[in-house]
């Protein structure tokens, strides 16, 4: 008996169409890239040539490839109206291919915050809110951010969230100071979502809700871009954000009052997998920048591929690659098959692993390409800082590890 394929044709398809895509638009590109972003008046905003892509890629429907078919909204009709329809497990080898790229994914406008931002608001928006907002984003005609890390509190317990939501007759008041709001400072975006507290009152896991809120609203000011290690991710950016005073309808609540926890689990578990993947495509660069690297670079009288040592350490990423991609994968499938909640062991696996091992593997590419490797000169120090970032980014691994361990105190998986 065979067993049934775990990809479709139509998944294979597209991997292979956005594989040839990348090839052949954006790396040739990625120099102009950075050179038009220098150039710019303002580095937070998009330059012409992510824009020249992200028109032909849409025009060859490699556009949305992200949103899974359960993040439809119940009204919708069988066939996906707003993503490719692609399983978490069939968009999870597409999203390898896009990582190899910082800022590739945009092209497909499959770029976080934003995919995040979008699942949320088709899973949970109103009509009124996915029309006003989900539409113009699934269009890529605006960005947007999501503002929950506070910089007096450790948010990796988002119940320690002090900003406050409350209700004045059919308006919410917000006030807040929020940090490493992703795209913030970007001259496009136009929407953040916003964690905080409507009724402190309230059990752990109900204080909380989200909230849509306009970028133009009056109160809110981008105090400053972050940087990390020296980079400010331009034209996407990380910002410090305060909100003070800001005033919003009623109807811009996402689900109800003391919903934002469960929104943040729901949000969260495709944010992983796709920042997995797309730290595995990375790491395949690095591994093959690494071998390139090794086979044309000589010292001490010979190739550095002759060297054991070297030899060894190539061999010890492809090891940690291979193994970060099964595990990756695996729990794509589990998310598929059982639910993301059934899944919170594999994803929280995962979300060790893959940026540990990312880390691991540019290390040894920076390594491997002596001072060139730390220079601006390639991408791999951007890389390796973007990558140890997101060992924080979706909650630090102690985190996860800790989570991790009261599932295995609990027994075999059933019990």
């Amino acid at each position: 008996m065979n067993a049934p394929a775990l990809f479709s044709t139509r998944s294979l398809e597209l991997q292979a169409r956005v594989r040839a895509f990348m090839e052949a638009h954006v790396h040739p590109h990625e120099e102009t890239f950075h050179r038009e972003v220098e150039a710019a008046e303002n580095r937070f905003s998009t330059p012409p040539i992510l824009e020249t892509l992200k028109a032909r890629a849409r025009d060859e429907g490699l556009w949305n490839l992200f949103l899974p078919p359960d993040a439809e909204p119940g009204d919708a009709d069988p066939e996906p109206r707003y993503g490719a329809g692609l399983s978490n497990l069939e968009y999870a080898l597409i999203c390898e291919v896009m990582g190899r790229v910082e800022w590739a994914p945009e092209v497909f406008n499959c770029n976080a915050p934003d995919t995040g931002n979008m699942e949320t608001l088709a899973r949970y928006g109103t009509p009124a809110q996915r029309e006003e907002w989900l539409e113009p984003l699934l269009a890529g005609e605006i960005r947007s951010s999501f503002a929950m890390t506070e910089p007096d509190v450790a948010s990796s317990d988002a119940t320690n969230i002090r900003s406050s939501v409350v209700r004045d007759g059919d308006e919410w008041v917000i006030n807040g100071h929020k940090w490493w709001a992703t795209q913030a400072p970007r001259a496009e975006c136009r929407l953040f979502i916003f964690m905080g507290k409507t009724d402190p009152d309230a059990a752990r896991h109900r204080q909380q809700s989200m909230v849509l809120v306009p970028r133009d609203a009056a109160g809110i000011e981008v105090v400053r871009p972050l940087g990390v290690f020296g980079y400010d991710s331009a034209p996407v950016g990380h910002g410090e954000v305060r909100f003070t005073d800001v005033r919003v309808p009623a109807g811009n609540m996402l689900l109800g009052p003391g919903r934002g926890f469960e929104i943040a689990q729901g949000r969260l578990g495709p944010g992983r997998i796709h920042h997995c993947m797309r730290l595995i495509g990375v790491a395949e660069r690095a591994i093959e920048d690494m071998a390139e690297r090794a086979r044309t670079r000589v010292a001490f009288s010979g190739p550095l591929a002759e060297k054991g040592a070297l030899r060894h350490a190539l061999a010890e990423c492809r090891l940690a690659v291979d193994q970060a991609r099964l595990l990756t994968l695996h729990a794509a499938h589990m998310m598929d098959t059982v639910g993301n909640k059934a899944a919170r062991r594999e994803i929280a696996m995962i979300k060790v692993v893959a940026p540990r091992m990312a880390c691991r593997v540019l290390d040894q590419a920076i390594q491997v390409h002596g001072a060139l490797g730390v220079s601006p000169d390639t991408w791999l120090a951007a890389a390796y800082a973007h990558s140890r970032t997101l060992r924080l980014a979706d909650g630090p691994d102690e985190v996860h590890l800790e989570a991790l361990a009261k599932l295995e105190l609990r027994g075999p998986r059933g019990s």
